[in-house]
């Protein structure tokens, strides 16, 4: 099934405007889950990571609260553990049926285009790099986070569980895992709040992980390559499609 539609029948005197699929519904829901899981995690990790400043321990008032917090904090860390067990579970059934999308997955182009995108930046070319599906700003952003969350998954249960751990492992794994655990949430979401959201809220209004598409305007300027590869046109030809 093609993944270009239009939002109105190709008649003569009629605009037509066409969309691309980017995201499955598969796909944006496990992003809803993961906004909403890392959200409450950062809020609650925050809290707890800096309890003795004065605006911390006024949330931290009571026995209560702070129970309150450490629960939410551990139920949004199975829901962010549950994601990434179904993402890699089903990462590994696609590659097994040689179904996985290779998209994402770095290689020698990213290389050329970060080298390119320099040299428009530095004014030494006037045209942009043609990206594909996802260009090397978007896989680094994935992949960064699929590392992080994967090292704050694991040293989130080394401190959960710590008696159950030091009983296999020497006593030193607990506080070298709170370390790395509020070291890594703390990167982790300062480079979602710069990194992340200024390249999809300010750079451009990118909602394609809410919407599952893109127009054809932003394909041709985006993701050029993509666009060229499903429609077998230049993406430097005149515009046929307006803005979502």
């Amino acid at each position: 099934m093609s993944a270009v539609k239009s939002a109105a029948p190709a008649t003569r005197g009629v605009h037509v405007i066409r969309f691309f699929a980017r995201f499955t519904r598969e796909q944006r829901w496990q992003h809803w889950l993961l906004f909403l899981s890392f959200t409450v995690l950062f809020l609650t990790g925050i809290v707890q990571k800096y309890r003795t400043e004065p605006w911390s321990q006024g949330i931290l008032s009571s026995l209560e609260r702070v129970e309150l917090i450490q629960n939410l904090h551990r139920v949004a860390a199975l829901v962010l553990t549950g994601i990434v067990i179904y993402h890699l579970a089903r990462g590994i059934t696609l590659l097994a049926r040689r179904q996985m999308s290779h998209a994402l997955f770095p290689d020698g182009q990213d290389v050329k285009d970060a080298g390119h995108m320099v040299k428009y930046l530095l004014f030494l070319t006037k045209q942009k790099p043609k990206y594909g599906k996802y260009n090397f700003e978007q896989k680094l952003t994935y992949w960064f986070l699929f590392f992080s969350i994967g090292i704050m998954v694991v040293t989130g249960f080394i401190i959960w569980f710590p008696i159950q751990v030091t009983s296999v492992l020497p006593g030193g794994i607990i506080p070298a895992a709170k370390l790395a655990h509020s070291t890594e949430a703390i990167v982790a979401g300062v480079f979602v709040l710069i990194w992340h959201l200024y390249h999809v809220l300010i750079e451009r209004l990118n909602l394609s992980m809410f919407t599952g598409r893109l127009n054809e305007d932003d394909m041709r300027h985006y993701h050029a390559a993509e666009f060229e590869r499903q429609t077998g046109e230049s993406a430097d030809a005149p515009d046929r499609g307006g803005q979502a």
